[in-house]
Order: C-alpha cells, then sequence, then structure tokens
C-alpha cells in the first residue's frame, strides 16, 4: 500500500478507510474524508477524519423511542488516531438547509471513501444549498482558528484560518465549494504567496510552530493578511449573486422519503 494507517500519514488508502467505515451501525449514504487530508495540509502524523451520512430505518423514527442522530468514535488503529462521524440523513439534510459549510465540504469532498447512487443525486442538490449567508460561516471559523493561532503559536490553525477565508472568498465569487487549500493558492489571486511555505512546514507535524520562513524572514504580514482576506470576503458576499435563501428543500424532502421507506 502508497500509505495508511500506522505509516506516513499524508498519503491515506482509501480501500483500508472503506474496511473501517464498513463496520458502521447504520448503512451509510456515503463517506468521505475531511479535515486536513481535505484541505489539503495533512502532517505525517495527522489524524483520520472520516465524516458521512447514515440512514436510520423507519421504526428507529416513527416510533417512540429514536436511533442515533449523530454517531462518533474515535480509537487509535496502528498508531494513528480514527474519528469517524456520521449523521442520520434527516439531521445532515437539515444542516444543508443551514449555512454550514462543514456538510457542504464533506457532501463534495473528492476523497471519497463510500458511496451510493443516491450520494450521487445529493451531490448534485448541493448548489441548491448554497446561499450568500455561508460566507458566515467561514467568517466565524476563521476567526476562532486565529484565536487559537495567537494562543499557540502553531502552523495547523493559521493554515485553517486562511483556508476558510479563502474556500469563503471563492464560494461567494465562483458558487462552488473549493476545501483545498494549495488549490485556493492557484485560484484566489490574492492568496498570500508564503502559503505555500507554511503548508511543507506543517508537513513534518502536527504541532509544528511558526518558524522564521521565506528567506529567514518571519511572515510579519500574517495578521495584516487575515484582515485583508476577512474584508474580501465581506466584499464578496455583499457583490455575490448567490441566492439568500437555499431552494433544495422540496427535492431534499423527496430524497430523504425515498431513503427511509425504501
Amino acid at each position: 500500500m502508497n500509505g495508511g494507517l500506522g505509516r506516513d500519514m499524508t498519503v491515506l488508502d482509501l480501500e483500508e478507510l472503506a474496511q473501517i467505515v464498513a463496520q458502521q451501525a447504520y448503512p451509510l449514504l456515503f463517506s468521505t474524508v475531511s479535515g486536513a487530508h481535505l484541505y489539503g495540509f495533512p502532517s505525517r502524523d495527522s489524524d483520520v477524519d472520516l465524516r458521512g451520512a447514515h440512514v436510520l430505518p423507519a421504526e428507529q423514527v416513527v416510533g417512540l423511542s429514536h436511533g442515533p442522530d449523530t454517531l462518533d468514535r474515535s480509537w487509535v488503529e496502528h498508531g494513528a488516531e480514527v474519528d469517524v462521524v456520521t449523521h442520520d440523513v434527516a439531521k445532515f439534510f437539515r444542516m444543508l438547509l443551514r449555512r454550514n459549510g462543514y456538510v457542504l465540504e464533506q457532501l463534495l469532498s473528492p476523497l471519497v471513501v463510500s458511496t451510493t447512487e443516491e450520494h450521487e443525486e445529493l451531490i448534485a442538490l448541493a448548489q441548491q444549498c448554497v446561499t450568500r449567508h455561508h460566507a458566515h460561516h467561514y467568517l466565524g471559523f476563521a476567526q476562532s482558528q486565529w484565536d487559537l493561532f495567537e494562543r499557540s503559536g502553531e502552523l495547523k490553525p493559521l493554515l485553517y484560518t486562511f483556508r476558510a477565508l479563502l474556500t469563503g472568498i471563492h464560494l461567494m465569487r465562483t458558487g462552488q465549494v473549493q476545501a483545498n487549500l494549495p488549490e485556493l493558492i492557484d485560484a484566489v489571486p490574492e492568496a498570500p504567496t508564503y502559503l505555500s511555505l507554511l503548508i511543507a512546514a506543517k508537513a513534518t507535524g502536527e504541532h509544528s510552530r511558526l518558524e522564521p520562513v521565506d528567506g529567514g524572514s518571519r511572515p510579519l504580514s500574517a495578521k495584516d493578511d487575515v484582515e485583508r482576506l476577512q474584508g474580501l470576503l465581506e466584499a464578496a458576499r455583499a457583490e455575490s449573486s448567490l441566492p439568500d435563501q437555499p431552494t433544495g428543500e422540496p427535492a431534499l424532502h423527496s430524497l430523504l422519503l425515498r431513503l427511509r421507506l425504501g
């Protein structure tokens, strides 16, 4: 295998991960890789974040007792921490209809571990769930990660900050969800030039700290760049042609009924 659990975690074995999610208690609509692997800056010791949607049987939804809306399991597999979180399809669909960038990114992740025909149908419906208000999700997430970076000095929250802001800007401008930071560096002209150097530095370990880069000069403009990108995201939201409200609820309702009753 080229990579996988217990090895260099910058490379994953999706077939190996498929064997893990096959052990879930309920049928999966889909499962994908999220986190640093999706964002394009995994470290050699990164955790594996698996996300998806499961389908509760009808008898666990319409009766007096209800099955789990969310399943969350974490464990260490061959030296690597694995975190699997899935939501029941009804909860997942409700989250899609809110300004929740996390579930959009999970649904559209190119790192697919397991899939179904309905997963493909849901991907096609994702565009009907995107609104200009998703900008608020990315502004809030970026701010929380920046606060964490200021306390810790670690590269991970700094890269999460830039990733969130650039994802939001790109989404507002194009209507397309792009969560991969190396791709965003090319897609958003205003991206700071030193981000590729920070990505390379973070690959050495999850707790890598901000060190002098680019010929020995520390990227002192990081705070200025974050504030500049926050302003760009606000402006992109104001100028965006995205709708104010999602339009996909009827189609999601129909899909949910078919999943539940089929």
